[in-house]
């Protein structure tokens, strides 16, 4: 049996005052002035340690507060109160929305999973991701229990083009060599970010973990230096359709990845003539075209294929209904099983990937990997605010982040990640994250379930 699988992390405290779920509300005039004062008699020292960032204009109690009402209930006045706070409901926007970046900080800083004693009170059901259901029926098994170790759970995965079937001469040796593969621990990719301050110590910052973790990473001609080269093993360039490729930027590198283009093959060709043994992957837009073309790569032996949605999980599609990353990729997965194609191609899948949950749902829908992008940047301390896309500053300075402090940050969130990846795998009982892919029947669908239960009388359906 390989040796397990285990992600290390360390405590790597914020360097900016993070936005708080709820403030704290003080009504000083009111004060008694009396000895037994409620602040100085907080278990956590919120009172005492409380700063104000006049950069970002956060008030560090909003998060240092741990939410015991100890003081609320306690003052004798009755002049402090809690409500949620303002500055906390502007953050992100629609899809990335405030509890999502406010996790993702918590995970980055931690390593942990977050947990919330006060129980899900929130819709049955919501949009995307939401909307699909995980099965836990092994979770009473006490064996079943990954990052306590009690129990071998693989969350590894091999990039790249699987043989179809193997072929042997008389004295058993191979008729024809094995299509090589990229072995990753963790299904996840470091992908390109959509935007922000990207300076050297982002770029460096998301190298250094990716070699922490034994994962891969992006990089374009445009972001790839000389201050790289230490992490060849780690980078997947990513290369225009058009164009000779630097050599500098392919040498020593497993895996290359391409844009698509109408002659795609070709250039996949010539660069497969220049090392045989290098993964070369196509990134496919998800568009109405994108199921046919992904089905002809598959038929003309493409190795793995990228697709990829909008950063809030949308295709590329006109109109005012896109499909969510979900419903798409579900679509395409079960096209190339009806192809007999899907167990010889990779399928990496990007956009709209924002919490660990994702991550299995997407596999569960048809995808070998994820490539993520804007939860990296949310953990270096992100807040979503979008500053950078006007040419204004950054509130977080990013673009003088300290790459080991950042590194430390991702490698945080992945361990958080990947304590959640096998928690679930635990729970469903199934030890290797190569058979969640395509296992719909482990999970339940709202739109399925809303169609099969209401369709015939509110829709026409039978």
């Amino acid at each position: 049996m390989p040796k397990k699988y285990h992600i290390k992390p360390t405590p790597a405290a914020p360097h900016f005052i993070p936005v708080g779920r709820s403030g704290i509300i003080d009504f000083e005039e009111d004060c008694l002035k009396c000895t037994t004062c409620v602040k100085k008699r907080c278990l956590y020292d919120v009172y005492k340690n409380r700063a104000y960032d006049a950069q970002t204009l956060v008030d560090s109690i909003d998060h240092q507060c741990k939410n015991c009402f100890s003081c609320i209930q306690n003052c004798p006045r009755g002049v402090l109160s809690k409500t949620i706070n303002p500055e906390f409901l502007r953050m992100g926007d629609a899809y990335w929305k405030p509890d999502i970046i406010h996790n993702t900080w918590f995970q980055a800083e931690t390593g942990k999973i977050p947990v919330s004693g006060a129980g899900y009170r929130g819709p049955f059901s919501g949009p995307g991701f939401d909307a699909m259901w995980t099965d836990m029926s092994e979770i009473v098994r006490p064996t079943r229990d990954g990052i306590h170790g009690r129990e071998y759970i693989s969350t590894a995965i091999d990039v790249g083009r699987k043989q179809h079937h193997l072929e042997f001469d008389a004295s058993g040796r191979l008729l024809r060599e094995m299509f090589p593969l990229v072995e990753i621990p963790l299904p996840v990719i470091f992908n390109t970010l959509p935007f922000g301050n990207l300076g050297e110590g982002i770029i460096l910052s998301l190298a250094a973990a990716a070699r922490q973790i034994g994962s891969l990473m992006y990089v374009t001609p445009e972001t790839y230096g000389a201050f790289l080269k230490p992490f060849k093993a780690q980078l997947i360039p990513l290369l225009p359709a058009e164009g000779d490729p630097d050599a500098e930027i392919l040498d020593g590198v497993k895996m290359v990845e391409l844009f698509y283009a109408p002659d795609i093959w070709q250039r996949v060709q010539q660069l497969k003539d220049r090392d045989p043994q290098r993964v070369v992957s196509v990134r496919l837009p998800m568009n109405s075209e994108a199921k046919t073309i992904a089905a002809d790569l598959a038929r003309a032996g493409a190795e793995v294929i990228h697709l990829f949605a909008d950063y809030q999980g949308n295709e590329f599609v006109e109109g005012d209904d896109p499909r969510f990353v979900k419903e798409a990729l579900r679509d395409i997965h079960t096209h190339l099983v009806n192809e007999s194609t899907r167990d010889q191609v990779t399928l990496i899948i990007s956009g709209g990937i924002a919490l660990a949950e994702h991550l299995p749902k997407a596999i569960i829908c048809g995808a070998d990997c994820a490539a993520i992008d804007l939860p990296l940047l949310i953990a270096l301390e992100c807040r979503v605010c979008k500053r950078c896309v006007a040419g204004k500053s950054c509130p977080v300075k990013l673009q003088n982040l300290d790459s080991e402090y950042g590194s430390q940050r991702v490698v945080n969130l992945m361990c958080s990640w990947w304590s959640q990846l096998i928690e679930l795998m635990g729970a469903m009982g199934i030890r290797d994250v190569r058979r969640v892919r395509g296992e719909v029947g482990r999970a339940m669908f709202f739109e399925d379930l809303e169609r099969d239960t209401f369709g015939a009388i509110f829709g026409g359906q039978k």
